[in-house]
């Protein structure tokens, strides 16, 4: 009699995971400015770790409606799917011990590998691009640069698409794989103009094909019947949306990455 044939376990997508899975608390994470709380959640047989942010525990703001910061992680999530750059890790909006909140994929981060510098000098070196000049104490300047990588250009459209106002250093998670994933986009998606980065080196030059592509893609996705618009329909306001397709329609016209306004702080305090 022959053995019976042994099925292999299902494979569970990290949403999947994230969304089904028994959340359990482990810690509170206390750099953040709102709740936020190392947790892990299994599924299936699967566990991982992840980022737990109850509404419950959101500041209210004087700029964003109450009790929406998880919502707009979800979006953030959801636009950089469309674009298949995979520059947000895997996010859900799902109950949990203390009330519905955005859950996220726990990424471990490669501390070896740099994207932020202070260098002396007026220009940057090869291979970075100037922020802006910063106090380092006792009277003295430096210039704060960023890498010329690929994948912070990519993040830095992303974040002209979903309008952040707080990209800062310590929201960029290079991984030992090579991937970069940017976190913390509670503060998304404003119908009003709040881009405020530090990934200003590449303002006002031509935008890649590759992002023209992307755009173009996003612009049909948002447009009427479009599958992504219609996610973020339920995340966030009609004013939102309709803001978010006239930034897509306004980068694909002008064919560059945008500048800073004037009307708004460029870089965000603290800056890392």
């Amino acid at each position: 009699m022959s053995a019976p044939e042994r099925i292999p376990p299902r494979s569970v997508t990290a949403a999947e995971l994230l969304a089904r899975g028994e959340l359990k608390v482990r810690g509170r994470i206390r750099e953040a400015s709102n709740a936020a709380l190392f947790c892990t959640v299994s599924y299936d047989g699967q566990e991982a770790a992840c980022v737990y942010k109850p509404v419950a525990g959101e500041r209210p703001l004087w700029d964003f409606p109450d009790g929406t910061l998880a919502g707009r992680e979800v979006a953030a999530y959801e636009v950089s799917e469309a674009t298949g750059w995979g520059l947000v890790p895997p996010t859900v909006l799902r109950d949990g011990p203390y009330g519905e909140g955005m859950c996220q994929l726990w990424i471990d981060v490669a501390p070896e590998i740099e994207l932020l510098a202070l260098v002396d000098g007026e220009e940057p070196g090869p291979g970075w691009k100037a922020i802006a000049f910063a106090e380092v104490g006792e009277g003295r300047t430096a210039l704060l640069v960023h890498a010329d990588d690929e994948r912070l250009r990519r993040l830095a459209v992303l974040d002209a698409v979903i309008n952040n106002a707080d990209r800062k250093g310590g929201h960029l998670l290079p991984t030992a794989d090579g991937q970069l994933y940017g976190i913390d986009h509670g503060v998304t998606f404003n119908a009003e103009n709040k881009l405020r980065t530090l990934l200003w080196g590449w303002a006002g030059e031509p935008l890649s094909p590759e992002a023209v592509g992307v755009l173009k893609a996003l612009k049909d996705a948002l447009g009427e019947g479009g599958a992504l618009g219609a996610r973020l329909a339920g995340l966030i306001t009609v004013a939102e949306l309709e803001a978010t397709r006239a930034r897509v329609e306004a980068l694909l016209t002008s064919g560059k990455h945008p500048e800073p306004s004037g009307e708004w702080p460029a870089i965000p305090w603290p800056p890392v």
